[in-house]
């Protein structure tokens, strides 16, 4: 009969085995794991560290962010906008404004073709390319050069390699300037407003960041779906890595090789283990962030195609441009508005004394002062783009103006923005000032409406509203923004950094075990 020592002992050897083969495979998926993720997370970090670099320690300056506001000069504008579409054989447009430039005020008209024609306020007459003209006037306008020769002048419809998503505006015109910089201009002329600016350093570091973080390389080889499904996967990797160097190094340290101070590799891995413990954690936040980033970028974003034109006759239009009820010398500019059946002017109002912007709403027919518009006008809106976003492919235009708000939309709250707030809607999103309206739907929806262009700003839900807190919370270190962005920004380097160490020196262990 077997002698319950021996049998205890054979028992103990044979479990020492299977925890030695745990040991071993352990370590050889955690090896393997991070071999392959190496290059993408050395592509990530590094590309991810010049980030803040280039964003805000070293962000090239601009003469002018924006431009520089004053009330229109009445003593410019001797014709009204139906007299000079009249003289100019225009029955149908889209919309009006005004802009001056060169010591010329010109109604600004967008035609049923999309385009931007500029008449002169005074005679009416035509200037000849004048969006092109008006965009070359911004552009120097904004980077204070009246000198430089343009190189190029081109309109974008659609995104490109050096002028992404996150600048939000579209058709934009992208001007070249002959200088040392090489600085390229991005402008809206329907807004008058500065979409970006790149000088050579600027477009270096976009082209970087995205091959190597963005990796915009795929794009060119397949299509977008490879891209997210291939940054998914190893994102995906990357998790389970991480997780597997916590239960070693974090949970099951004494079970494995013991560090001695003549063992090379074991102080390999003791320093391998010490950072990775420490920096796994943001490994886990940076991967899983990412990931859910590259999820959202699945679906095509709409938003530039979230405007509300319809086409008008000019004849519709009773009351003269030029003879509405508000103060003109507060006059900043005016555009007109289809809704519930009936048009209105649409004027913005600054008094300087005050240092107080207003908007008001003019009755087309009437000339009578509509107050509390600018709210329902926005709930319209919301109706037509909820729509919109469902189909795609419905014709923004096709509404009329008269359609009744969605049944299913019960407004929970309403406010005006002036300013971008660090939860919702930031910086990011460029429009101001916008409509907030927050709906009572299962999923919380919250619309931004600029009323001024009739364009959805931003849409956000349950899902979207997560994602975006999760990758400013985890990606960017939001939570740091008390700290100012400079400490905000060294400390995701530092985490960076941290992480390419740790897959640096697994690396070394991997070729010394090797």
């Amino acid at each position: 009969m077997e002698k319950p020592i021996a049998k205890e002992n054979r028992s103990k050897k044979k479990d020492s085995k299977i925890i030695k083969k745990i040991k071993q495979n352990m370590y050889k998926w955690h090896r393997t794991l991070g071999i392959i993720t190496l290059i993408p997370v050395i592509f990530w970090t590094l590309s991810g560290i010049m980030h803040p670099f280039m964003a805000h320690f070293f962000k090239p300056e601009i003469a002018h962010e924006k431009l520089d506001i004053k009330p229109i000069e009445t003593t410019q504008i001797k014709l009204s906008v139906q007299e000079v579409l009249i003289l100019n054989k225009i029955d149908l447009f889209k919309n009006f404004r005004m802009v001056s430039f060169a010591n010329q005020t010109y109604y600004q008209i967008k035609t049923v073709r999309n385009e931007y024609r500029y008449f002169n306020a005074l005679n009416a007459k035509e200037l000849e390319n004048g969006d092109q003209k008006y965009a070359e006037y911004l552009s120097r306008y904004f980077i204070d050069d009246a000198k430089s020769n343009v190189v190029k002048i081109e309109l974008l419809t659609e995104f490109t390699s050096q002028y992404k998503y996150i600048n939000r505006y579209l058709p934009v015109y992208k001007l070249i300037f002959d200088r040392d910089d090489e600085m390229q201009v991005y402008v809206e002329t329907s807004s008058s407003k500065l979409a970006t600016y790149n000088p050579k350093s600027r477009q270096i570091f976009i082209w970087i960041f995205d091959t190597f973080h963005n990796w915009a390389f795929i794009d060119a080889i397949a299509n977008t779906y490879l891209r997210i499904i291939s940054m998914i996967l190893f994102l995906s990797i990357i998790l389970f890595s991480a997780i597997s160097g916590i239960v070693i190094y974090g949970f099951m340290w004494k079970k494995f090789k013991k560090v001695t101070p003549t063992n090379p590799e074991g102080f390999l891995r003791n320093n391998h283990r010490k950072i990775g413990i420490i920096v796994s954690f943001l490994t886990l936040t940076f991967a899983f962030s990412g990931g859910n980033h590259a999820i959202q970028k699945w679906q095509p974003n709409v938003l530039p195609k979230m405007i509300y034109e319809p086409i008008i006759n000019v004849s519709n239009i009773k009351i003269l441009s030029t003879q509405t009820k508000v103060d003109l010398s507060q006059l900043i500019n005016i555009s007109i508005i289809k809704f519930k059946k009936n048009y209105f002017y649409q004027c913005d109002l600054y008094d300087a004394e005050n240092e107080k912007w207003e908007k008001q709403f003019v009755n087309a027919n009437s000339n009578l002062l509509e107050k509390n518009i600018e709210i329902e006008y926005a709930q319209f809106l919301v109706t037509k783009f909820s729509k919109m976003l469902i189909n795609p492919t419905s014709n923004c235009c096709e509404m009329d103006g008269t359609e009744s708000y969605n049944p299913n939309f019960v407004l929970k709250s309403s406010s005006i923005l002036t300013d971008f707030d660090k939860r919702e809607y930031g910086f990011v999103n460029k429009r101001l000032p916008v409509v907030k309206l927050e709906y009572n739907t299962p999923d919380n929806t919250t619309y931004y409406i600029e009323t001024s262009t009739s364009s959805l700003a931003s849409v956000v839900n349950r899902s979207t509203r997560l994602e975006g807190y999760s990758f400013a919370i985890f990606h960017k270190f939001l939570l740091m923004e008390w700290a100012g962005k400079n400490i905000r920004d060294l400390i995701t380097v530092i985490s960076a950094l941290g992480i390419l160490i740790v897959s640096v020196l697994g690396l070394i262990l991997f070729f010394k075990r090797k």
